[in-house]
């Protein structure tokens, strides 16, 4: 019987807040590294809530996307993976003081532009540079490009 490959289905978040962006220390195979608030796509669910649901549970910030910032496709060094990502702008909500984060999650961190790209080493991997430049050169795309049927 032959495999039949499909990407790994990903959302990622880009919350901006007085010139800082929201990322997230997380324990990998690879070491301590930063991502933005990301995850993977649940049965059943929309990427849109997909987005919202991996925010909260890896920062403890609420979070309402409004724009899609861009679709990336990207193949792990190792031949392994692809990661097809869906990546989203929107709006910062309340933050859930003493709320538990992910398995994984070190912390959230604001950082700005220079710093993101000062310690783009310990980045998870390329998108995460990739969808903040995407975000501060204006790509916004209307949420009507992403439909989600029942």
């Amino acid at each position: 019987m032959n495999r039949i490959w499909k990407p790994n289905v990903t959302v990622a978040a880009l919350v901006e807040r007085d010139g800082r962006f929201l990322l997230v220390e997380e324990e990998t195979d690879g070491g301590l590294r930063f991502n933005q608030p990301a995850g993977h796509l649940d049965e059943g669910e929309s990427l849109v809530a997909a987005c919202a649901r991996e925010t909260l549970e890896e920062t403890a910030w609420g979070f309402t996307p409004t724009a899609l910032v861009g679709i990336y496709q990207w193949l792990r060094p190792q031949g392994d993976i692809t990661y097809l990502r869906f990546a989203f702008s929107g709006e910062l909500g309340a933050h859930e003081e003493g709320r538990v984060l992910d398995d994984g999650i070190l912390r959230a961190v604001w950082m700005t532009p220079d710093e993101i790209r000062a310690n783009a080493d310990r980045h998870r991997s390329p998108l995460v540079w990739q969808c903040v430049s995407d975000y501060l050169a204006g790509r916004r795309f209307p949420l009507e490009l992403v439909r989600h049927y029942d």
